[in-house]
């Protein structure tokens, strides 16, 4: 493709295919006049297939704020390269003629709008408004909670018992009861399986997963005092305080596994603040972490 041709054609005219040849041309020098927002992908990675989707979404409710440019890795080679592209999907901005920021993975929408804004990139036509479900109050009964929706749940129609299943699911998982909320999660309909909710129940119970067998939180945090570079001890302290609630305290541990060896276990530093980031619920305080990550991986 050179400057003179156009773009394969997407959901919208603010997607396209990026190539080699058109590169400068097309997202480069595009970017004086617009951020375009680089999206590695392959056809057989599972998570470009959530992702690609979505960023799609956002470029057409944007409205022209942003462009998003498409970068088949398998037939982009010399395009990965440039960028050091490590794992897939990996999506790069490029705002004046450059990268200024980055991140690897698969994000839900909600954080993908925050990146945005970080950036100084809003809507150009406000989207419709979408219905949020209000948080749950703090002093709820995560047990009775639990029961007023087994009951709801079972009074509800076919159509309404699925958003239900999720609720209870949730409340399962706060309850403790973790074996039934992955049983209700993994039953889902495909149109709730990539819900917010449901992307943040994975990721908590990843981490419980990992904890099997593990040993108390003060016994790990003495082992990490003893041997800062024991990332085994440091990883299992980082999840023990993310599901115990302390979202910056485990993201502080991954941060510092990645700063200390990012290659240990196939990659488990990043792989774990990646899950952390999909089941933190605060905006600002994963922005920020993954500004971190950011800067230490690229």
């Amino acid at each position: 493709m050179n400057s003179a041709t156009p773009a394969t054609a997407h959901a919208t005219s603010h997607v396209f295919d990026a190539t080699v040849a058109g590169f400068e041309a097309d997202v480069l020098k595009k970017s004086l006049e617009i951020p375009v927002l680089v999206d590695f992908w392959a056809t057989w990675c599972g998570p470009c297939k959530t992702l690609g989707p979505i960023l799609e979404k956002l470029a057409d409710d944007y409205n022209g704020a942003f462009r998003l440019a498409k970068v088949d890795v398998d037939k982009e080679q010399e395009l990965a390269a440039a960028f050091q592209i490590r794992s897939i999907p990996t999506v790069i901005l490029v705002k004046g003629g450059q990268p200024v920021d980055g991140f690897p993975g698969a994000l839900p929408e909600s954080q993908l709008r925050e990146f945005l804004k970080h950036h100084g990139i809003e809507p150009a036509a406000m989207p419709e408004p979408v219905e949020e479900i209000a948080p749950e109050a703090s002093h709820v009964d995560p047990h009775a909670e639990v029961v007023r929706l087994r009951a709801a749940v079972a009074a509800a129609s076919e159509q309404d018992a699925p958003k239900l299943k999720l609720d209870l699911a949730m409340a399962l998982l706060n309850a403790g009861a973790a074996h039934e909320a992955e049983q209700l999660i993994d039953a889902l309909p495909a149109n709730l399986a990539t819900d917010d909710r449901a992307i943040r129940a994975r990721a908590h119970l990843g981490f419980l997963a990992q904890l099997k067998d593990a040993p108390p939180a003060a016994a790990l945090e003495a082992a990490v005092a003893a041997n800062p570079d024991d990332l085994h001890a440091r990883h299992l302290l980082g999840a023990q305080l993310l599901v115990g609630g302390d979202s910056k305290g485990g993201l502080d541990q991954f941060i510092e596994m990645l700063r200390r060896n990012r290659s240990f276990a196939d990659g488990l530093p990043k792989r774990s603040l990646i899950d952390a980031f999909r089941m933190i619920e605060d905006a600002d305080l994963v922005g920020t972490y993954r500004r971190r990550m950011a800067s230490l991986l690229f």
